[in-house]
């Protein structure tokens, strides 16, 4: 860590004691910039870093809900919303035992630079509840939804904050939550993204963060004249955005040949294909299943752990922040991983990417690989605001434009900063300036 980043991080540790993701988070943004600093005193002496750190408005609220049961439950809920400057708040809701401050808040300063680098009119925000919808019926999920949406509606709106969803939060939960926000203030409002088709929802949402996420790799791997045809890729999660990485994948000639829970990992060494792919596609999605009911319906060996010493030419992981350690980092080298791009936010530790650079291993970051599903919510926003729906082919196409204006401008940027081909640097840097120029202009706010 360089000094003046130490230095800076001591006074942010003394004020967010205990958060170690969004401590993990902001260092690893500073680190980035600082050569941006240095070529621009006047963000210094504006102090817009010792702004940007400190979130806008933090809610944290009580949730209580009824269980089949007749038992009174009692989560926590949040909202963080980080950053305004570019557009209203913007990011998902988290549904997952593990949820707590320091998560909402590191995803939602992650969620700033990710909005920012999508060029679309978007705030940074993320919240979510501690809320696990694994082992609920429906009508416990649908009460729990109204109850949190009974607190949450009071901070969001079609011009203010547009919620999506994340970990645990599918279109069931967003159905949940939307005809509650709607039954609460009397409007039909884009309020919420990620909804049904037949109510405001966009064609390629619940693909997009997939999707994107393969489309920024393949930007990647044609800048050197490569494709994914003929790879073999390890994959964590299976939800969402795994499940569409997985199909994705396939269809551009790859074999996915890992997918995994929070506690094992299945190895298929011919790829998830055909009736194997679909039932991945259930597996969360409809049942919210286990790897172990794959490992039994097919008769496969579960393995303890995370996939990553699985031999791979290309890692994705998709599941959850800190996933790949250094260790991990040094099994997928060892195994000749030559690229890994992060679906997930934050799946990586700092030790594992400097593993990943040491050995030359293409890195793209989460804030930009995976900005697909927040990208094609800012694209369901706008049809929201003409009333309309694009086609299938219009929104993957623009999905695509984005992907690729992202990835051009995390190197472009990088190379602009004395740091060429470190996609990381780039998307720091470009988001940064997004947002900074958009603060300074904006004034003391």
């Amino acid at each position: 860590m360089s000094s003046p980043v130490a230095e800076f991080m001591l006074d942010v540790t003394a004020r967010n004691p205990g958060e170690r993701e969004f401590l993990q988070a902001v260092e690893e943004v500073l680190e980035s910039i600082v050569p941006v600093l240095d070529r621009h005193p006047e963000y210094r002496s504006a102090r817009i870093i010792q702004q940007l750190v400190e979130p806008e408005r933090v809610v944290s609220f009580r949730v209580p809900w009824v269980d089949d049961r007749g038992q009174t439950q009692v989560n926590r809920g949040f909202r963080v919303q980080f950053n305004s400057a570019m557009g209203p708040y913007k990011g998902g809701l988290r549904f997952h035992a593990s949820v707590n401050q320091s998560i909402v808040k590191f995803l939602a300063f992650e969620q700033t630079f990710k909005n920012a680098l999508t060029t679309l009119p978007m705030g940074g925000g993320k919240g979510g509840s501690d809320f696990s919808v694994r082992g609920k019926s429906d009508e416990e999920i649908m009460r729990f939804c109204q109850a949190f949406m009974n607190e949450l509606f009071r901070h969001v709106g079609a011009d203010t904050d547009v919620p999506a969803g994340d970990v645990g939060v599918g279109g069931r939960e967003i159905g949940y939550l939307f005809g509650q926000y709607k039954r609460l203030v009397n409007r039909f409002e884009g309020v919420i993204t990620g909804k049904g088709l037949a109510w405001g929802g966009s064609l390629i949402r619940k693909e997009a963060a997939g999707y994107g996420t393969v489309y920024f790799a393949q930007e990647m791997l044609a800048r050197r004249g490569e494709s994914f045809a003929g790879k073999t890729v390890a994959i964590s999660g299976y939800g969402n955005l795994g499940f569409h990485a997985l199909e994705k994948l396939n269809e551009l000639g790859a074999k996915v040949v890992t997918i995994a829970d929070e506690d094992f990992y299945i190895h298929e060494p011919d790829g998830f294909k055909g009736e194997k792919a679909a039932y991945v596609h259930d597996l969360w999605m409809v049942h919210h299943q286990t790897v172990q009911a794959y490992s039994e319906h097919w008769n496969v060996p579960m393995q303890p752990g995370r996939p990553w010493a699985v031999p791979c030419d290309v890692a994705i992981p998709t599941a959850a922040q800190n996933e790949i350690d250094a260790d991990d980092a040094k099994r997928l080298v060892a195994h000749g991983c030559k690229l890994v791009v992060e679906g997930a936010n934050m799946p990586c530790t700092p030790e594992a990417v400097d593993v990943f650079r040491h050995h030359g291993v293409l890195y793209g970051p989460g804030k930009a690989a995976n900005a697909g599903g927040v990208a094609v919510s800012g694209l369901e926003m706008s049809q929201n605001s003409a009333r309309s729906n694009w086609s299938r082919e219009e929104v993957d196409r623009r999905l695509r434009e984005i992907m690729k204006r992202i990835h051009d401008a995390c190197l472009e940027t990088a190379e602009s900063y004395g740091q060429p081909d470190d996609y990381a640097a780039g998307a720091n840097i470009a988001g940064f300036l997004r947002v900074a120029n958009a603060m300074q202009a904006q004034g003391v706010v």
